[in-house]
């Protein structure tokens, strides 16, 4: 299916896939199972794998990547591999250190996307509950940040990166950060699906020529407890989605995927089953919403926020939603 999965150009000229596979799924699934389920996608024509450090199980990965790549099942040129620095390794030289054990871990000698996975250097322990607080969180800071990018912009000059992204970021902080940039992102992961759109973020994405990466695209049903509320909606029985799968007779889900695709993002969905992540690249080829449909799904935008981040607040924070600057400044 390789050869029908639709191509996008990033503003360096590089080529990207029009769709990818997620590997986060470390509160579900074992490492193992993520890994046979990377090696099953590259086997189905997926070429854009979403990794990071702090999803524990690159390792694993790299053992697919290993693989696939000796047996001639696909060449390195083929592949396109996120990864991401973590939270608690945005000091001096950490960034450097990180890379490298993707690297090893990963079994390449370059990752062709390398992302600032949040915009603070606050973290939590992996899987913990969603009223976590570490206390040692910080606020946004435009000198703390760039100093973890002027080491993001260090390894594309090493050539261990072709490109490199930020992540989890609003436009008030890309406003604050972009101006100062030596290279800026080629790539920025956001939360986008059907009811949660952020049109505003999407279309400064664009005109600043970055290519917008969508994560959690179907509405991340699977996603972590602490990150379910009740006030949350559910994007695949949205009746606008309904309409436009019942119209094309075919799963909601991959009305979310072609909404996103058309829009012009990269949907980057999850699974670890083999008749879904196939479902999921089948969706990206062919049979286009019409004008009306992809009109018709803004209605089902409910400003619905799934990834909160709120293990990332800092003391003195009033929510969850100061970490997204939602009064248009960088909230303190």
């Amino acid at each position: 299916m390789d050869g029908f999965v639709p191509k996008r150009v990033l503003y360096n000229g590089n080529e990207i896939p029009g769709i990818g596979m997620g590997t986060f799924g470390s509160d579900r699934y074992s490492p193992a199972e993520v890994s046979a389920a990377v090696a099953g996608a590259i086997r189905g024509g997926y070429r854009l794998f979403d990794c990071a450090a702090v999803y524990g199980n690159e390792n694993l990965i790299g053992a697919v990547f290993e693989e696939a790549l000796n047996s001639g099942v696909v060449k390195r040129e083929e592949l396109f591999i996120f990864s991401k620095v973590w939270n608690d390794q945005h000091g001096r030289g950490e960034v450097l250190l990180s890379l490298a054990k993707t690297l090893r871990d990963l079994r390449l000698d370059y990752v062709d996307a390398f992302f600032v996975h949040w915009p603070f250097p606050n973290y939590h322990a992996p899987g913990c509950d969603g009223d976590a607080r570490n206390p040692d969180s910080v606020p946004f800071s435009t000198d703390r940040f760039m100093a973890t990018w002027r080491q993001m912009e260090r390894l594309v000059d090493m050539k261990l990166v072709r490109n490199i992204g930020m992540s989890n970021m609003t436009i008030p902080k890309l406003e604050a950060v972009l101006p100062l940039c030596r290279i800026k992102p080629a790539v920025l992961e956001m939360e986008m699906h059907p009811c949660f759109q952020q049109p505003q973020l999407f279309d400064y994405c664009v005109a600043q020529g970055i290519q917008p990466i969508a994560y959690c695209p179907l509405g991340s049903p699977n996603r972590p407890e602490r990150d379910k509320t009740p006030e949350d909606f559910i994007d695949m029985e949205q009746p606008e989605v309904l309409a436009a799968a019942q119209a094309h007779g075919i799963h909601p889900s991959a009305v979310c995927l072609k909404w996103a695709i058309q829009r012009g993002a990269i949907p980057i969905p999850f699974s670890v089953h083999e008749k879904n992540y196939l479902a999921n690249l089948r969706a990206a080829m062919g049979d286009p919403l019409t004008g009306e449909e992809m009109a018709a799904l803004v209605k089902a935008d409910k400003n619905c926020r799934l990834i909160k981040g709120q293990v990332f607040l800092w003391s003195g924070a009033r929510s969850w939603e100061d970490l997204w600057d939602p009064k248009g400044y960088i909230c303190s």
